[in-house]
């Protein structure tokens, strides 16, 4: 099965972490691979150490934001780390689960390309739950996906002016 969660709303990521949590206490492997995420002191990585080999998390960025409109080399030359990445778990079949954090706007900022996704997701065995996050998830993707759930925002602290919270956010 391929799960999409997408939307402007919070909790995608949080979602994918907590599939990858009860996954993980029935036994499963879960590979979690974080698109443009990398070098911050994200919380569930410490706590998914507690969980290896059974849940792997692979930051694949650097700490900055990503420039949509124009991204560096640098970001493109790790979405591909992370599709290489992706392309070995499923291969290796070293999951259960594969979840491709933020995916989905890696395609939205150039970094990969949709075809190249696709490619991925027809690639990987019947029994590989396959699961996307991020904003922006195209008709095809949609049309891909056996679930899409969509995260809508009603109200978030960010618009009072909160920014990102330790142990709450990150």
């Amino acid at each position: 099965m391929i799960q999409v969660y997408t939307g402007d709303g919070k909790g995608k990521t949080t979602a994918a972490l907590g599939l990858a949590l009860r996954a993980v206490g029935h036994g499963l492997r879960v590979q979690f691979i974080m698109f443009m995420k990398g070098d911050i002191a994200y919380g569930e990585l410490e706590s998914a150490k507690k969980f290896e080999p059974q849940l792997v998390i692979h930051p694949m960025g650097r700490a900055d934001f990503v420039d949509k409109d124009n991204p560096a080399p640098i970001d493109i030359e790790w979405a591909q780390k992370a599709m290489a990445l992706a392309r070995k778990i499923i291969v290796n079949r070293d999951a259960d689960i594969l979840v491709l954090d933020e995916a989905l706007v890696a395609v939205d900022y150039n970094l990969i390309k949709e075809p190249e996704l696709m490619r991925l997701l027809d690639s990987a065995p019947p029994d590989m739950e396959i699961v996307l996050t991020g904003r922006g998830a195209s008709q095809a993707v949609i049309k891909r996906a056996d679930i899409v759930t969509e995260f809508a925002e009603v109200k978030h602290y960010y618009r009072k002016g909160v920014l990102s919270r330790e142990g709450y956010d990150h």
